[in-house]
């Protein structure tokens, strides 16, 4: 972790609001931010449906409740952690630098504190109220984003996204794991399907701001390969993610209304996949790629699929 911040406008202090009032709201809304709640929902849509699916029906409200308040923790504990490490990062690139630590309206070490806190409580609900199982694979999927992704792969690998992804596949395991406190091969292929679902996800996004992460010194797939590379990357990631989709469908014992959706999913995102591939070959700048809308594309995919794993088992048992 870096101690020196670079000189630039995105890390002067922000100016304080008028106040006690607007003090106080101004800094609980920066803890707040630092979580990224935003991404959290994302875990979470994979977290429920995977405890649906391990109980064959609803589990309980309590259960549910506490696996889903310490997934909120635990993902907004390594977001926190990885915002402190990344600061440097951060000031440096337009999409980021408005964030707390970026602007200096957080300072590291109570962010660090607060991270702390976030991962602990986290892992006492789980404990508590779920089961050590549950427990030990938040703690796996924090320290896995923020050791092995945050500090060794993201500065150092342009598959930094592929591999530090599996952190956020982890909570289709710990769902499964709160309801049976085992785990099986149903949870493993929902955690496949979000694994190769990171890369046609994440390399969009880092085609749409590959200056940004050029600039931070970042090795994202989009700044060391050309356009048409990257493409095909993600081509070659929608299939598998699909294809690992459709072994879910017996595997898990799902019905119609699962393979339906999956199917027609699965159509309509390797259609966007394909054409992104096919604009990347007609353009070799990558100018004109429109690659955000296979990014916006796949958390749709996302949500439909574990929507449809959901529906499948609770409207036709």
């Amino acid at each position: 972790m870096t101690s020196v911040e670079p000189r630039s406008p995105a890390t002067r202090r922000a100016p304080e609001p008028h106040g006690r009032l607007g003090r106080l709201v101004s800094v609980v809304g920066a803890y707040v931010s630092l979580m990224k709640l935003r991404v959290v929902e994302l875990l979470l849509v994979t977290t429920l449906p995977a405890m649906v699916l391990a109980e064959r029906g609803l589990p309980s409200l309590g259960l549910v409740v506490a696996t889903l308040v310490a997934g909120t923790l635990a993902g907004g504990s390594a977001h926190a952690f990885n915002q402190v490490l990344e600061r440097d990062i951060d000031a440096v690139m337009h999409r980021t630098r408005r964030r707390p630590l970026a602007r200096a309206v957080v300072a590291p070490y109570p962010a660090f504190a607060f991270a702390s806190a976030l991962l602990a409580a986290s892992v006492a609900i789980m404990l508590v109220w779920v089961n050590a199982l549950a427990a030990a694979l938040t703690i796996a999927a924090n320290l896995f984003y923020v050791l092995v992704y945050t500090m060794l792969l993201k500065r150092r690998t342009s598959q930094n996204i592929v591999w530090g992804g599996v952190a956020g596949c982890v909570p289709t395991l710990i769902g499964w794991a709160a309801v049976t406190g085992s785990l099986d091969w149903p949870p493993v292929l929902l955690f496949l399907v979000v694994f190769f679902w990171t890369p046609p996800h994440y390399w969009p996004l880092a085609m749409r701001y590959r200056d940004d992460y050029a600039r931070a010194g970042v090795p994202m797939l989009p700044v060391v390969a050309t356009p048409r590379v990257v493409a095909l990357q993600i081509l070659l990631y929608s299939w598998a993610m699909v294809a690992t989709t459709f072994v879910l469908w017996p595997v898990a014992g799902l019905g119609w209304i699962f393979g339906l959706a999956s199917v027609l999913a699965g159509v309509w995102f390797m259609a966007e996949a394909h054409r992104l591939y096919g604009r990347a070959r007609r353009m070799p700048d990558g100018a004109g790629l429109t690659a955000m809308r296979l990014f916006h594309g796949s958390i749709t995919y996302l949500t439909v699929v574990f929507a449809a794993v959901m529906a499948d088992v609770l409207i036709l048992g």
